[in-house]
């Protein structure tokens, strides 16, 4: 119900917007629609007395550099969808052909800090149909708290059951999770490697569905798609699973099938160990280790497999702080593997294409600064581009705001036609929150990319697993693993006051097209903020349900 509670919150604003803009325009008098047409596109009694001054051009030149930058990255999306179709013959769904004996395949299970979802993982692993004599599973186990209890009688209780399962635990966590994957290698010889992290719930099938791919020996890694095991447990969850269903199918998709690079996730794939250790191991000087190896791989000759069809559940973050959190470590690790990688896929032979494909792949998450930019420059900009006259803005400026931002509509709409071709047409209620939250999440991820770009060093930051499916799960029992985030939901909010501010001064001088996309400034940076600040202040309305596990870990078994 929280969840309604805040589509039809956020609707009916949405709403209420618009009617307040129709009359405006439409019916205040004197100032209806004969006086807008008339005063902003047929009278010319100032037009050619405005020039532009040093000062304006000081503001200008980087307003427009930023516009035609993020359109350019814009239109890669629509590059993407072209990919994607324009290739779909080229879809991969059974393998071409098959092993006549079963290899051995080693399972790596990270974690840290996973009290309450180990045990699911683990008992959805050893269900897998694989022969048991054929099949390793490792827990490595980098954990500081009850975890170790937890994990360490999880694996006690399936080995008891004849399942080939280990566990190793560190107390350094040198190296983070590619530290962890490193050290269980030493302990196998197996030939084929699968990675699963601790909210996923892989189906019985899942390894006979990949594993004959690998029959082709130049195959060096098949990657499945992420699916949803709590898409609907709130509206931030809804949103995120439109965002992850727009990488994997059309940013997968459309890569995989062009025959560009592209990257494995850090889970739901399986590698050769041959491709592994060609590609010189796992590396931790980036917060994506996966992407890393996936580049240094594909640069040694290795061909990659992505299974649109294979589907691999997990659970989404449902707070918040732990959705920026995971966003920010990704965007800070791509631009780390920019700086590492992308020189080395320019030096190499490859087509120009696949160069092409990979700079705009490891460098997308620099339109985060580049909008922090754009924010800064909107409303002195709507000043300088008011007295040059409306009709300018709307040819000049309006294209690239549609190349920009538009653009991101129709790669995920396009995405949810393709994966639910009946239901698709609701994700045209998500699109505007979707666009907002994609906004909310600039200081964040600029933070991030900025720190990449200066090379400073910083832990792996987990995203926290609460085990929660249903509203029914609610629980606040994991609220040690929360992280706040300081200061920064004080700026977002703060932020989104300079753009309510924008949408005055827009009103006020009757500039009533960009209000709407100026509505999405603000309700980004607030949405964020305010969700930040107000995560788990009411989990005492539900203390109770956390009393039972408060006490001692996480029951296993359960």
């Amino acid at each position: 119900m929280d969840g309604v509670r805040t589509y039809v919150a956020i609707w009916s604003t949405y709403l209420n917007t618009a009617l307040m803009y129709f009359s405006l325009v439409l019916l205040e008098p004197p100032r209806g629609l004969r006086h807008y047409l008339r005063t902003h596109f047929l009278d010319k009694t100032f037009q050619g007395l405005y020039q532009a001054n040093g000062f304006d051009l000081a503001l200008l030149i980087p307003y427009f550099i930023v516009l035609i930058l993020l359109a350019l990255y814009g239109m890669h999306r629509y590059r993407l969808v072209y990919l994607y179709y324009k290739h779909r013959k080229n879809k991969i769904t059974d393998p071409p052909s098959r092993f006549a004996e079963l290899p051995k395949v080693t399972i790596q299970l990270p974690i840290f800090n996973e009290q309450y979802v180990i045990d699911r993982l683990v008992d959805n692993v050893c269900k897998m149909d694989y022969p048991r004599e054929k099949l390793e599973i490792q827990v490595l186990d980098d954990s500081t708290d009850e975890t170790v209890d937890v994990a360490s009688a999880v694996v006690e209780r399936y080995a008891a059951m004849g399942h080939n399962i280990s566990y190793h635990h560190r107390t350094n966590r040198e190296g983070f999770k590619a530290g962890a994957l490193d050290a269980g290698l030493k302990h196998t010889d197996s030939e084929f490697i699968a990675i699963f992290d601790a909210d996923f719930t892989p189906l019985p099938d899942w390894i006979q569905r990949v594993i004959h791919h690998f029959a082709d020996p130049e195959i060096g890694m098949v990657q499945t798609r992420w699916t949803h095991l709590n898409r609907n447990y709130s509206f931030l969850t809804e949103v995120e699973a439109i965002l992850l269903d727009g990488h994997f199918v059309l940013e997968h998709g459309g890569r995989s099938r062009a025959g560009v690079f592209f990257n494995f996730n850090g889970t739901a794939g399986m590698w050769r160990r041959k491709a592994i250790d060609d590609a010189g191991g796992w590396e931790h000087d980036t917060l994506t280790e996966d992407t890393d190896l996936s580049y240094r791989s594909q640069l040694k000759g290795w061909k990659f497999r992505y299974l649109q069809d294979v589907e691999c559940p997990a659970e989404l973050p449902i707070e918040m702080t732990a959705f920026k959190t995971q966003q920010a470590r990704w965007a800070k690790g791509l631009i780390q593997c920019a700086k590492k990688d992308l020189p080395k896929v320019l030096r190499s032979g490859v087509s120009r294409r696949e160069k092409i494909e990979a700079w705009y792949h490891l460098t997308a998450n620099i339109s985060y600064p580049l909008m922090i930019v754009l924010s800064t420059l909107l409303l002195p900009a709507m000043m300088i581009r008011f007295y040059q006259g409306w009709f300018q803005m709307l040819y000049i400026d309006l294209p690239l705001f549609l190349a920009s931002t538009f653009s991101i509509s129709s790669f995920y709409l396009v995405s949810q036609k393709e994966l639910f071709p009946r239901t698709w047409l609701r994700t045209f209620l998500y699109l505007p929150p979707l666009m907002g939250l994609g906004i909310g999440l600039t200081i964040t991820n600029s933070a991030a990319v900025i720190e990449a770009l200066i090379g400073k060093q910083s832990a792996f930051a987990r995203t926290p697993k609460y085990r929660v499916v249903t509203r029914q799960d609610r629980t606040v029992a994991a609220k040690k693993y929360r992280k706040r985030l300081g200061f920064v939901p004080y700026i977002e909010l703060l932020i989104g006051g300079y753009f309510a501010l924008t949408i005055w001064y827009a009103m006020v001088n009757e500039n009533y097209f960009t209000v709407p996309f100026l509505f999405l400034f603000v309700f980004g940076y607030w949405y964020t903020g305010l969700m930040s600040l107000l995560q788990g202040r009411f989990d005492a309305l539900v203390q109770a349900r956390a009393e039972e596990h408060s006490v001692k870990p996480f029951p296993v078994g359960v």
